[in-house]
């Protein structure tokens, strides 16, 4: 399988923090999305931003910036799709999401999905950690995800789907476990900023 693109989320309104772009806040020496970019960049073979509103404001990451085709934020399968048809026009087979507030997501991310989605005709595989409560958590906007399905995901999207694992048990996602409980560590809150400084 050639080497995924990576599609960083970040279309959300980052209504807990204020509104705004969660990932242009200042972590340690950079941007929250700078640490982003620079754990997932090494793991793809190119990068684009999925967000809303202005793409202007992005300009300094120098990589192209898709906002969602479907109106009235819909949520990260939006994001996915815009990501799919970037990447279909690109050649590529497949993609990997991550999310733009969650700087510390596991180095080896998409060696695991790789790995996860063997032998799967549609590699579709979302990442997973130890929750104390429920035994395991996905994280739903880290995955890796085919070009294949893009059509089907539109479709689905427009009779108003809405939660990732809806559609991605559809086609029977597995799941890649990552075995460190704040791997997918996200910083919704002025709270979770001051934590993510002191995990710095």
């Amino acid at each position: 399988m050639k080497q995924p693109l990576g599609v960083i989320l970040a279309g959300g309104q980052a209504t807990r923090m204020g509104g705004g772009d969660k990932g242009m806040l200042t972590l340690g020496s950079q941007t929250i999305l700078g640490h982003v970019v620079e754990r997932l960049s090494p793991q793809v073979a190119g990068l684009a931003l999925n967000a809303n509103g202005d793409a202007a404001r992005f300009e300094a990451l120098n990589m192209p910036v898709l906002p969602d085709s479907i109106d009235g934020f819909a949520g990260p399968l939006a994001g996915v799709l815009a990501g799919l048809d970037w990447a279909a026009i690109q050649g590529a087979d497949t993609i990997v999401t991550v999310a733009a507030d969650t700087p510390f997501f596991p180095g080896d991310l998409v060696p695991q999905l790789l790995l996860a989605s063997e032998g799967m005709v549609h590699p579709l595989v979302l990442a997973a950690t130890p929750d104390a409560k429920r035994g395991t958590a996905r994280h739903p906007t880290f995955g890796i995800w085919p070009v294949a399905l893009r059509d089907d995901l539109r479709a689905a999207l427009q009779s108003g789907l809405r939660k990732v694992v809806l559609w991605t048990q559809q086609h029977d996602a597995r799941e890649a476990f990552f075995p460190h409980e704040q791997a997918f560590f996200n910083i919704n809150t002025p709270q979770d900023l001051k934590i993510a400084e002191d995990m710095l």
